[in-house]
């Protein structure tokens, strides 16, 4: 599948997408550009899109996973604990369809603001 670029404040992290419906809807609708919310180490925002959950979907992901979010709808950043959490993994508020996954340390973006300006593109 393809790759991503999420860029934040100072931080610009590559993504790899999984092979799977909500990804190439992700891939579509790009460039994406919206407002960060937080919720303990996850970051989310607000995506056109207005998917059902796939097979598969959960509330219990990895940290560097990228999730689908349909009560949203968002798209989800997932780095350590969510106020979710049970311990150091992140867990997401209800089901999301997990659609790719960060390459590399997301811990970086522990340091995002809620507010900031985040986008998304197709990565070089």
């Amino acid at each position: 599948m393809e790759n991503i670029r999420i860029s934040v404040e100072d931080i610009s992290i590559t993504a790899e997408l999984l092979d799977t419906p909500t990804a190439q809807k992700i891939i579509q609708s790009l460039p994406l550009e919206a407002s960060v919310n937080t919720w303990g180490d996850e970051i989310y925002f607000d995506v056109p899109l207005n998917l059902e959950l796939e097979p598969g979907a959960r509330a219990d992901v990895e940290v560097g996973e990228l999730g689908y979010w349909p009560s949203g709808p968002a798209f989800c950043i997932f780095f350590g604990p969510t106020p979710m959490s049970t311990g150091e993994k992140p867990r997401a508020a209800s089901e999301v369809n997990i659609f790719g996954r960060v390459i590399g340390d997301s811990t970086i973006l522990k340091s995002v603001r809620r507010g900031a300006t985040i986008s998304i593109t197709e990565a070089d």
